[in-house]
């Protein structure tokens, strides 16, 4: 066509495609549920697929993602809402904050925000959290930039890195990776590169920009309530990371017990990531419901009103799973799975670097996700050994990379720490960078050993 090979020709279709998606979310300012939905369109009519084909490809890749993601994500929201409601994400922040001491604030700021970030999403954590800095900052005298940059950091490693983020889980469906193992894998690489970009770097930075809180905020927000009536930590840490030992314990099984065993066979049910969330969230009804003296009828309210915000996330992911398939079927999928193949670069460093691409035209880690899986998943059949779980670990840690001004998150920052535009590129753009890059130096290193 046009003089062109249908291998060379198909490969100018996919990048007019996504440089027509990124211009269609950053120029236009159009939803990426409706950009995705186009580009998908687009790629279809113009890689001559039937219009048959083009509709039942876009339903299926929409569906198949929804089918698995669209329940954990309602499931690990309703439990992060009811671990930041009964007050368990406070009990886990103060009770790090009193066994480090004043002068390793930041390090328990990080380790707070780790924790408390698995189950919720950034922006959720975030707002959870940010009166727990200003309450430290006015109580310690310590840098407000000290102690937000480590726990930025802390939620950002989790969001990209970790399921059941939005982002790792869509990676998993996609690459077809184990759920367990890449839990493991992205605990094992997100800790590491969190404390690099948490409380080393910002330690560093707060030397020149201490940061100064917008006083309103700190007024309005610094409200030190106690913790009379906080669930316990013990408690509290059960419920929250009880899914993630369930989800490694039938890991471990699968791995250690035959075929047919009783126990592998029962792991495997409970161990399943619904069955493990679903356990957790009627665990927390109990731990953070019925035990703190909450009624049914306020814990529904708070399930309720936990949905709406994911509507806009579950719909793009469904859409974004509808363009990843569209990619594989017309066939552009397997000829960049050729062009990697004979160029010979590593799967790991194409999965970040797409990824990283993507991120830093559309601001949005969640598209960055979708696309770059979708483009890079063929390699994974034509290069064998390739590890799909740090390929999942390697498109999150590219989304991650150099938030700037098209990403609500910067803005989101920047007004909360009362900081110039030039601030929050040296302090919460430098950090993501870190996060990436050095997430993606963990990620080739851990490749050396599974």
């Amino acid at each position: 066509m046009f003089g062109m090979s249908h291998e060379t020709f198909l490969l100018l279709d996919a990048v007019v495609t996504v440089i027509g998606l990124i211009v269609l979310i950053t120029k236009f300012k159009l939803h990426p549920f409706l950009a995705l939905i186009i580009a998908a369109a687009f790629l279809g009519l113009t890689s001559g697929m039937p219009i048959g084909t083009i509709i039942k490809a876009f339903q299926d890749g929409f569906g198949g993602v929804l089918g698995f993601v669209g329940i954990i994500l309602a499931l690990g929201t309703m439990l992060g809402k009811m671990m930041a409601e009964s007050g368990g994400a406070d009990q886990i922040a103060q009770t790090l904050i009193r066994a480090f001491g004043k002068d390793k604030v930041q390090w328990a700021m990080m380790f707070a925000a780790f924790l408390v970030g698995i189950p919720l999403f950034f922006e959720i954590g975030f707002v959870l959290l940010i009166p727990l800095v200003f309450i430290v900052a006015r109580r310690t005298g310590v840098s407000i930039i000290k102690i937000g940059i480590p726990l930025l950091a802390g939620l950002s490693a989790v969001h990209g890195l970790v399921p059941p983020h939005p982002g790792p889980l869509l990676a998993i469906g996609v690459f077809g990776a184990d759920i367990g193992k890449t839990i493991l894998y992205g605990l094992i690489v997100a800790l590491p590169t969190a404390i690099i970009a948490g409380p080393i770097y910002g330690t560093f930075i707060a030397k020149y920009i201490p940061g100064h809180p917008n006083q309103e905020l700190v007024d309005q927000l610094a409200r030190d309530e106690g913790s009379a009536n906080l669930p316990s930590f013990g408690i509290t840490l059960i419920t929250v990371l009880s899914p993630v030992f369930l989800m490694l314990l039938k890991t471990f099984a699968d791995v250690v017990l035959p075929d047919g065993n009783f126990f592998r066979t029962f792991m495997d049910l409970i161990g399943h990531p619904i069955s493990a969330l679903l356990l957790a969230l009627l665990l927390s009804l109990y731990t953070f419901g019925y035990k703190q003296g909450i009624g049914s009828s306020q814990m529904m309210k708070w399930l309720d009103a936990s949905l709406a915000p994911t509507a806009a996330i579950i719909l793009i992911i469904g859409a974004g799973g509808g363009f990843k398939q569209m990619l594989v079927t017309s066939g552009v999928g397997d000829v960049i799975g050729h062009m990697a193949v004979n160029a010979q670069i590593s799967p790991i460093l194409l999965a970040w670097l797409v990824a990283a691409v993507i991120r830093i035209a559309t601001g949005s880690a969640t598209v960055a996700t979708i696309t770059g899986a979708g483009i890079v998943v063929p390699v994974v059949g034509m290069i064998p050994g390739v590890n799909r779980e740090l390929l999942v670990l390697a498109t999150g840690a590219g989304s991650l990379i150099l938030s700037h001004v098209n990403d609500a998150g910067f803005w989101l920052v920047k007004q909360y720490f009362n900081m110039t535009v030039a601030e929050t590129f040296k302090t919460w753009t430098a950090m993501e960078t870190i996060l990436s890059v050095v997430g993606l130096g963990f990620i080739l290193l851990l490749s050396l050993f599974v």
